[in-house]
């Protein structure tokens, strides 16, 4: 997923100020995302492009939850 400058825009990038916001409830965060995109899939838009965003916050929780198995789907960090 690509990171578009209205998600970055400022100092700090919104899915962080999220996952700082939300604390331990951030991986089911990215889970009820993941759901939601899964659950539109095709029904506004792309359906390729709702799984890939699914799969981005599939990949942020693995990530958060096994940072030194799961990169962050980010890039380097």
């Amino acid at each position: 997923m690509s990171r578009p400058a209205h998600y970055t825009h400022g100092s700090v990038e919104v899915i962080d100020y999220i996952r700082e916001q939300t604390g331990d409830g951030f991986v089911d965060y990215c889970v009820g995302n993941a759901l939601k995109y899964l659950s539109r899939a095709g029904l506004k838009g792309s359906a390729a492009e709702d799984y890939a965003k699914a799969a981005w916050y599939c990949q942020m929780a693995a990530h958060v939850t096994a940072p030194e198995r799961f990169d962050d789907p980010r890039g380097a960090r």
